[in-house]
């Protein structure tokens, strides 16, 4: 396989309005592909948005008024897999021709997931990850991925596959996806910390794969006026700082990581580079003890109800 140049998008979205972030994500899309790229990735829940700083009225043992009505904007701005705003999302794709990884907040029935959908330059949905594991207080908001949403795809430019945010820190699902051979390790997330770069160096190096993380840049300005976060703060007040990077296998910095900005951080990705890194490391192979240490990943789907109806798009046997 030959180099090619990846991009990362640290930007915000228009909270809530996923028809206004998605011509947002275009724009930037048009800009990353006009640079020479061929793979972009977009922030966890760019489309839909992250709701930095709420609470949605929750107490143990009681809820408000008002944090049900902030759930139910929250649910009204979150999209159906498949859809209409998925339908533009592949055009997207197509009309740039490349290979589009995004987070999205997904709508399924009376539940939210953050979920990253992936696009082929032909603007087919290849699939989709469901978070695992939500952290904190986004599991008031956000139900639990399993098992059947752990892809990774061959592509032309190497094995695509996704964790989000936390879950990078779940040593058995780095190992699962390493197992995979996923070569272009997407790490959207919303961690803006000094100490996520730290991680995403690990990854690379322990993986021997190329990450890409990509953090929203967002402040109180991007979220609407009557937003219920503490304190009201001003409208240039910085919620997310961004620091989105691309690393090499071998942990190298591949583009230097900004702060306080909009930005799209682009690399020359050389797939070679995993072989070089491999020579030496192969974390589920040479280097493995299947002997002493053995995963097992449970890849079904886990439905609340089964029934015997045909399988269709996104539905397994499952009302």
């Amino acid at each position: 396989m030959k180099p090619f140049i990846a991009a990362v998008v640290q930007t915000a979205s228009v909270a809530f309005d996923p028809a206004r972030t998605i011509e947002k994500l275009a724009d930037y899309t048009a800009r990353a592909a006009s640079s020479g790229a061929k793979l972009v990735v977009f922030p966890e829940a760019f489309v839909g948005g992250y709701p930095k700083g709420l609470d949605f009225g929750a107490r143990v043992g009681s809820r408000t008024p008002a944090g049900r009505e902030a759930f139910r904007v929250y649910y009204d701005g979150a999209i159906d897999v498949p859809g209409p705003h998925v339908t533009r999302l592949g055009e997207i794709a197509a009309a740039h021709a490349v290979h589009l990884v995004t987070g999205i907040i997904e709508r399924d029935q009376g539940t939210l997931y953050c979920t990253v959908l992936f696009f082929g330059p032909d603007g087919t949905l290849l699939g989709k990850h469901r978070k695992l594991m939500p952290t904190a207080a986004e599991r008031l908001v956000w139900g639990f991925g399993d098992g059947s949403t752990l892809p990774a795809f061959d592509t032309p430019l190497g094995k695509l596959g996704a964790v989000i945010c936390w879950e990078n820190y779940m040593p058995m699902l780095r190992m699962a996806m390493y197992a995979k051979g996923v070569t272009l390790y997407c790490a959207p997330t919303a961690d803006d910390r000094e100490t996520w770069l730290a991680t995403m160096r690990h990854i690379a190096l322990e993986g021997r794969c190329f990450v890409l993380s990509a953090c929203q840049f967002t402040r109180r300005s991007d979220y609407p006026g009557d937003y219920p976060i503490d304190g009201n703060p001003p409208a240039d007040t910085v919620l997310m700082r961004g620091g989105s990077c691309i690393i090499g296998p071998l942990g190298q910095m591949l583009a230097e990581r900004r702060f306080d900005e909009d930005a799209i951080i682009t690399a020359e990705i050389d797939p070679g580079e995993v072989a070089r890194g491999k020579y030496d490391f192969d974390v589920t192979g040479h280097y493995a003890r299947p002997d002493v240490f053995r995963l097992m990943v449970n890849e079904t789907a886990q439905p609340a109800v089964q029934t015997n109806a045909p399988a269709v798009f996104g539905v397994r046997g499952d009302v």
